[in-house]
């Protein structure tokens, strides 16, 4: 498993090593694990226009690396702006293509609900647990 830990530097993302560097007051934690054939990052904290394109690199780095299937495990993640939206909707966007699975799960009722407003549970498939998105 590995971890993504906030780092106080706010422009640099160390791809190589897939560690997320972001800024001590809009901190977000990824860590990576892999499930079955599904690779899940689970996101800690808030994606917001402070850190989204952190998480966009990663994922690109992460798909470009020929990971077809992945679920985003939402469960301590606090907040998304529309920025962070745009981060999943591109990862959809870009998995489809290599007929991969990108999925979520775990979205806490105020996430659920900003989904809800923007239209995006009719793109996504969203899961209520981890299990169930891997299974």
């Amino acid at each position: 498993m590995i971890s993504y830990v906030p780092v106080q530097i706010t422009k640099n993302i160390d791809i190589k090593n897939h560690r997320l560097i972001n800024p001590i007051e809009n901190n977000m934690e990824v860590k990576e694990n892999k499930k079955g054939s599904f690779l899940v990052l689970d996101l800690t904290g808030r994606l917001d226009t402070s850190n989204y394109r952190n998480l966009e690199e990663i994922l690109l780095a992460l798909i470009n690396r020929g990971e077809k299937d992945i679920v985003i495990n939402c469960s301590d993640m606090n907040y998304i702006s529309s920025s962070g939206l745009r981060v999943f909707l591109m990862a959809l966007k870009k998995i489809t293509v290599v007929g991969g699975k990108f999925y979520l799960c775990n979205l806490q009722e105020n996430i659920r609900e900003i989904f809800d407003i923007a239209g995006f549970t009719s793109l996504f498939k969203i899961f209520n647990s981890l299990e169930e998105a891997t299974s």
